[in-house]
């Protein structure tokens, strides 16, 4: 348990969505959101990472994003910045924008499409590392990029460059974290990157998890995480039996068209998304509604 850990990073961060109106940022709602979550117990906020819809953002938009958020936040909570490309040059320039706006951490996802081998990642992640003095966290999602970064490769990251802190998880393999503290020690962050697996997660040694679900049950996560962390285990399994169902829903379709329609229906902010993403199908609002009423979300 996390008590004698010495993680910079613990508990419930939120993988921030990122409203939109008419076409543009809806500024107004996303600082709405940032304090939402702060007001209802949020550890730490993660912008423009997958969730918040970072590779249709532009530049400009991603930039004014990590800025809106580290203002809004005032300090309050960490922010880990999403700073992630298949371009390193790309990801070096976000890492020192987020890091010069003040983000307290960035989040660097492994490259997608490219495919490249284990060294080509050592590269990737250690250029960033070497161009921001701030928290790096790797964020290792093969689902999504194809790759995976190896054990060994992460130790040989991390032994490089101290400012590479922590990892992403989103491999779902639960019997990684005890791996990885026997590799790296307590300190290095391991962070859920699957709602559905966050618990048995920390019962394996991880320090928190970057949410999809937090966007919208804020309290319930920060909750979870709370009870886990005082060793309050029967709670923390019952707040994670009761929202099951609706990490489920909220990956129905690809993220984050199904967490947005959940706020929507919550009146946290339109469920727009940009294309390639589009309206989710009605089988998955029906799902999407049927959880929030089933997790006490929605009346």
């Amino acid at each position: 348990m996390a008590q004698t850990d010495t993680s910079p990073f613990i508990g419930s961060y939120t993988a921030l969505i990122t409203p939109f109106s008419n076409g543009q940022v809806d500024e107004a709602a996303f600082r709405k959101l940032v304090d939402f979550q702060i007001e209802n117990g949020t550890h730490g906020l993660v912008p423009v990472g997958t969730t918040g819809e970072s590779p249709t953002l532009s530049h400009e938009e991603h930039d004014r994003v990590v800025e809106l958020c580290i203002e809004q936040a005032a300090g309050r909570v960490p922010i880990i910045a999403g700073a992630g490309s298949n371009s390193t040059a790309e990801a070096v320039r976000l890492a020192r924008h987020a890091a010069d706006a003040g983000a307290d951490g960035v989040l660097i996802v492994s490259p997608y499409y490219n495919k490249p081998t284990q060294e080509g990642l050592f590269r990737h992640f250690t250029a960033v590392a070497e161009a921001v003095d701030v928290a790096v966290i790797v964020y290792d999602i093969p689902g999504r990029s194809i790759v995976r970064v190896a054990d060994d490769t992460l130790v040989r990251m991390a032994e490089a460059f101290p400012n590479i802190v922590g990892i992403k998880d989103a491999t779902t393999e639960v019997g990684r974290p005890p791996r990885l503290r026997n590799l790296l020690g307590t300190g290095f962050a391991q962070l859920s990157g699957e709602d559905a697996t966050t618990l048995p997660y920390l019962g394996g040694g991880g320090h928190g998890a970057i949410s999809v679900t937090s966007n919208i049950a804020p309290r319930q996560m920060a909750d979870m995480h709370n009870a886990w962390q005082a060793g309050d285990i029967a709670t923390a399994q019952q707040i994670n039996d009761r929202m099951i169902d609706v990490h489920d829903a909220m990956f129905c379709e690809a993220s984050p068209g199904p967490v947005k329609y959940a706020a929507e229906l919550l009146g946290i902010c339109s469920a727009d998304t940009r294309l390639p993403l589009c309206e989710i199908a009605d089988s998955s609002k029906a799902q999407v509604e049927s959880a929030l009423r089933g997790a006490g979300l929605m009346n």
